[in-house]
């Protein structure tokens, strides 16, 4: 069976890449954007910005903490 694999390429950059998984962050995305963001995003783009969005959450969040106990 000659089956041909279509590879999509992705178009968004980096930024748009940081720019989704910040919004999604808050749960904020319209369905128009989570449509695009689904066609164009890369996954691994996808994922290293999550663990980014992820450290600089959590490292606001030391801050935070820290102010408020001193």
């Amino acid at each position: 069976m000659n089956e041909e694999k279509q590879v999509t390429r992705r178009k968004a950059s980096f930024a748009a890449t940081m720019k989704a998984v910040f919004w999604s962050f808050f749960g904020v995305r319209k369905k128009r954007d989570y449509e695009q963001d689904a066609a164009e995003l890369n996954p691994v783009h996808v994922i290293i910005a999550g663990l980014i969005g992820a450290a600089l959450f959590i490292a606001i969040l030391i801050i935070i903490v820290r102010m408020v106990v001193a």
